[in-house]
């Protein structure tokens, strides 16, 4: 989804980017990606199991994960914040992508050894919470593999509401996939 403009305020995703917030929770520092993360999130990108519902299959090399954090921690259409346990590592990341005035697509990762710690569900709540308080967003939305279970759960769990499914979405590594599409409003977030 290409960014074609920010958010309420008029502000376009450069300006976001620009100023991309760290954000604290509970257990995790979330920084702004930085390029020097790639080897740290190369045991995501080269995981088979991690990357089974990814867009691409596993990174082969560090190169090839050298430019897909790049890209993601230098183009403004992504607002990607590491998650750390302290600031230094990136153990995953959390993005948002904005699109249409007010609107954002979210995205997340986190390496194989760091399942089922709740690291996924406290970065993505964080972001969420900054995303509509601090961004101005009115909607985020997800789009996910029907067979991703964990992440459905997670963002059903977090109040998004299924609002789509799209057959034949996607051609992955895995071949022609299906899609989930989810999508939380502000004010459903508001009134948890």
């Amino acid at each position: 989804m290409a960014a074609e403009k920010g958010s309420r305020s008029g502000r376009c995703a450069n300006d976001l980017m620009v100023g991309l917030a760290t954000l604290n929770s509970e257990r995790l520092v979330l920084r702004p990606l930085a390029e020097s993360d790639a080897e740290a999130m190369h045991h995501f990108f080269s995981d088979e199991d991690a990357m089974r519902y990814w867009s691409s299959g596993p990174h082969k090399t560090l190169d090839e994960t050298r430019a897909y954090v790049r890209t993601n921690a230098t183009d403004p259409k992504y607002l990607t914040w590491a998650i750390t346990e302290d600031g230094e590592e990136a153990l995953g990341w959390v993005c948002l992508i904005p699109g249409r005035e007010g609107v954002a697509e979210i995205g997340y990762n986190l390496r194989r050894s760091q399942w089922r710690k709740g690291y996924v569900r406290e970065s993505v709540t964080a972001v969420i919470d900054h995303g509509f308080k601090a961004l101005g967003l009115r909607r985020i939305s997800a789009d996910t593999d029907p067979d991703n279970l964990g992440s459905n759960a997670l963002l059903e769990n977090l109040g998004f509401q299924r609002e789509g499914y799209l057959r034949e979405e996607w051609t992955t590594h895995l071949g022609v996939r299906d899609s989930i599409i989810w999508g939380l409003l502000k004010r459903e977030w508001d009134a948890r």
